[in-house]
């Protein structure tokens, strides 16, 4: 049976309250009814009302819904790389929670957690929400779909593309280098990234403006606000920390080509970046990483 509580505060569904989507569930939850959607609600946070759900799964999906909802934020990761995996994720979960909302009156904005990856500019080139989005991969191009899938739906929608998203529970690119598993070619490509809490902090951010009746644009670019080269961000990490020394078939480049990602719409928004560069994010990680030594 559907939740109907009386309708008070503003109603939030988080689809797909896993990491990143549980972070921005409890920022969310400080001040608004807030609900996780996932097939484990053991692992959505205390402070969020639990949705068990399948998003591939239409009459799960139609019996535990929540109604009156204001704003939906789908935010997934692919249960598997592989293009059904991805499909399934960006796609065909989408399709089946927009077509559950037909019954519902028109959200006041539904937001769709996209990717970098839509671009496949590899020559140093800024880019920014009008720049060609011409995928290089088979992932690019099914997210892109998911986009515009979210646009031309009947409710009003904003997509927020993510540059790779670290952080204390994104640990990998750190570990790796101090691993000895990454030794970049100089020049390397350019690299772009976002920090966790900056990530749940401007999609937190852009709801309580959508919540607000403020304007929202149909794209923004969400990254940090420091592109850098790849070997720039591996030589930095490696003067503040003692780290092997490169591994023979350590990793020489790049995976997403070179482009610098341009925040500035972001900014517009009134947005402030808690880590607006790789020093000050990893440099905090890092500073954990001794403490634990």
């Amino acid at each position: 049976m559907a939740i109907t509580e009386d309708k008070q505060l503003p109603r939030i569904l988080v689809a797909g309250c896993g990491n990143l989507g549980g972070a921005i569930a409890s920022e969310l939850a400080r001040d608004f009814q807030v609900f996780g959607l996932r097939r484990n609600p053991d692992r959505v946070p205390q402070d969020v009302h639990p949705v068990k759900a399948d998003l591939l799964e239409r009459d799960t999906l139609a019996s535990a819904l929540p109604d009156n909802l204001d704003i939906v934020i789908y935010c997934l990761t692919p249960s598997q790389y592989d293009e059904t995996g991805y499909r399934n994720a960006f796609v065909e979960g989408l399709n089946n929670l927009m077509q559950e909302l037909e019954g519902q009156t028109p959200l006041t904005r539904l937001f769709f957690i996209s990717s970098s990856s839509v671009y496949s500019q590899d020559d140093d080139s800024w880019v920014d929400e009008s720049s060609p989005t011409e995928p290089a991969r088979f992932s690019g191009e099914i997210i892109l779909e998911g986009e515009q899938l979210a646009l031309n739906g009947r409710h009003p929608a904003t997509v927020v593309r993510f540059s790779g998203i670290y952080g204390p529970s994104r640990k990998r690119f750190l570990s790796a280098v101090m691993k000895g598993e990454m030794d970049p070619e100089h020049p390397a490509p350019y690299s772009n990234r976002i920090h966790e809490e900056d990530a749940a902090a401007a999609i937190d951010h852009l709801t309580r403006l959508a919540l607000a009746e403020k304007p929202l644009e149909a794209c923004y670019l969400a990254s940090d606000c420091k592109p850098a080269r790849l070997d720039e961000v591996v030589a930095w990490v490696r003067d503040q920390i003692p780290c092997k020394s490169p591994d023979p078939d350590a990793r020489k480049g790049g995976r997403a080509g070179s482009k610098r990602c341009n925040n500035q719409r972001l900014l517009d928004t009134g947005f402030s970046f808690r880590y607006p560069d790789y020093r000050t994010g990893y440099g905090e990680m890092i500073a954990r990483e001794k403490q634990q030594a």
